[in-house]
C-alpha cells in the first residue's frame, strides 16, 4: 500500500446515511443525520442533549489548506499523512482539559474513530475569536505598514517582530459575511472591535451583551489552560483562534460552548521554547508551511493579496509540491500532537474503510 493510500483527502463521499447535502469545508466534512438516527443515537448512547437535537458526523481529512487554498503533493499525495488524526487528537485533548478544569463543554458527544466526531447542532457565534500573545504574522505585517489600531485596541510604538505583547490581545474578526451592520464591512474575516460586538450583539449571534464578557472570559481561560500545558512541554503558545456557539443540555438549559477545533497547528501558532531562547523561531504549526510557500513562489504578493484570488487558486491548482515538503508538514503535526497527548499517533492503513466499518456499528451506513 502506497503512502497516498494512507491519506484521507476526499471525505465527503462516505456512505453515511443523511437526507441533506454533505457540507465540505477546507478540512472537515459534516454529515447531518436524519431525525430518526439522531433520536436513536441520543437514546441508545445516553448523550446529554434534548431528545430532538440534530446530530452530525464530522469527518476530518488530511487536506492541507493555506492562504485559503488546498495544496497537493507529488506522487498522488493529496494530503498530509497523519494530519487529520493529529488535529483531532489535539483538539479532543484540549476540549477534555477545558471540561475537567470547569471552563465549558464542546460540541463533541462521541469520538468513534480518530478521524470522526459525533457532534450536536450548535447555534454559532459569528465571531472568529482570536487571541494574540506575540506580534507576528498578519498583525506584524500591518504594524510594519504603519497600522497601530487593531479591533479598537491601540498598540504602542516601537514593537519589534515576534515580540511578546504587554498583555493578551483579543482581536476578533467576522465569521462569514454580515450585512447591514453599521461600521462592520460586508466581508468575511474582517476585524471588528468590542464596541462593534456590543452594538450588534444579536446579529453576531450572542444571546445578550453579557455573553460578550462570557466569550472573552472563555477565550482567555482557554488560552491560559493551553498555554500553561504547552509551557510544561517547553512550547510557546503564540496566538490562536477559537469559535463558540450555544447548545442545550438534556434538561433544556442553554450554554455557551467551545466548538470547531482548539489549540491545533491549523488554528494556532506554536513555537519551540528551546529554539526561542536561542533567538530562533521554530514553528510547530502550519505557519512553517505558510512561510515555505511565501519563500518558494517568486511573487508572494499572490498569496497575501486578496485582490489576486484567481491567481492564487491557479497557483495551488497547478503546482504539486515536493513529497518532502508534505512529509515535513506531517512530522510537524504528528510531532506536536504526540507531545500534547502523550502517546503515539498511528497512521491508518485505510482510513475510509475503517470509518465505514466503525460507523456500521452505529447503524449509520447505507
Amino acid at each position: 500500500m502506497s503512502l497516498a493510500d494512507k491519506v484521507l483527502a476526499v471525505n465527503d463521499d462516505l456512505p453515511i446515511r443523511t437526507d441533506r447535502p454533505v457540507h465540505s469545508g477546507k478540512v472537515r466534512s459534516v454529515y447531518w443525520l436524519t431525525a430518526e438516527d439522531s433520536a436513536r443515537l441520543i437514546r441508545e448512547k445516553g448523550y446529554n442533549v434534548p431528545a430532538d437535537t440534530p446530530l452530525a458526523i464530522m469527518v476530518i481529512s488530511d487536506r492541507i489548506s493555506a492562504f485559503d487554498c488546498i495544496w497537493q503533493g507529488e506522487e498522488g499525495l493529496a494530503g498530509v499523512p497523519g494530519k487529520g488524526a493529529a488535529l483531532n487528537a489535539i483538539s479532543s485533548h484540549w476540549f477534555k482539559l477545558f471540561k475537567e478544569q470547569g471552563l465549558a463543554d464542546s460540541h463533541i458527544l462521541d469520538i468513534p474513530h480518530p478521524f470522526v466526531w459525533i457532534v450536536q447542532k450548535a447555534s454559532p457565534v459569528l465571531v472568529e475569536a482570536i487571541a494574540r500573545q506575540y506580534i507576528t504574522g498578519s498583525m506584524w505585517r500591518a504594524y510594519q505598514n504603519g497600522e497601530r489600531e487593531f479591533c479598537g485596541i491601540t498598540l504602542p510604538e516601537g514593537l519589534t517582530k515576534d515580540q511578546k505583547l504587554p498583555e493578551l490581545l483579543i482581536t476578533p474578526s467576522t465569521k462569514g459575511i454580515l450585512r447591514g451592520l453599521d461600521g462592520v464591512p460586508e466581508a468575511d474575516d474582517v476585524n471588528v472591535s468590542r464596541a462593534d460586538l456590543e452594538r450588534h450583539y444579536a446579529a453576531f449571534g450572542f444571546r445578550s451583551p453579557a455573553d460578550i464578557d462570557g466569550y472573552e472570559t472563555l477565550l482567555k481561560q482557554g488560552f491560559g489552560v493551553i498555554g500553561e500545558a504547552l509551557a510544561q512541554l517547553d512550547q510557546i503558545f503564540v496566538d490562536t483562534k477559537f469559535e463558540f456557539g450555544y447548545v442545550k443540555d438534556a434538561a433544556g438549559n442553554e450554554k455557551l460552548i467551545y466548538m470547531d477545533e482548539v489549540g491545533t497547528p491549523d488554528s494556532s501558532r506554536i513555537w519551540d521554547g528551546a529554539a526561542h531562547r536561542e533567538g530562533k523561531i521554530v514553528e510547530q504549526s502550519k505557519e512553517g508551511f505558510r512561510q515555505w510557500l511565501l519563500n518558494h513562489f517568486p511573487d508572494p504578493d499572490i498569496l497575501l493579496n486578496k485582490n489576486r484570488m484567481e491567481e492564487r487558486f491557479a497557483l495551488a491548482r497547478d503546482n504539486q509540491l515536493p513529497v518532502e515538503v508534505m512529509m515535513d508538514i506531517s512530522r510537524t503535526y504528528i510531532g506536536i500532537a504526540e507531545k500534547v497527548v502523550g502517546h503515539k499517533i498511528e497512521l491508518c492503513a485505510n482510513p475510509k474503510q475503517e470509518i465505514i466499518d466503525i460507523l456500521s456499528g452505529y447503524g449509520l451506513i447505507d
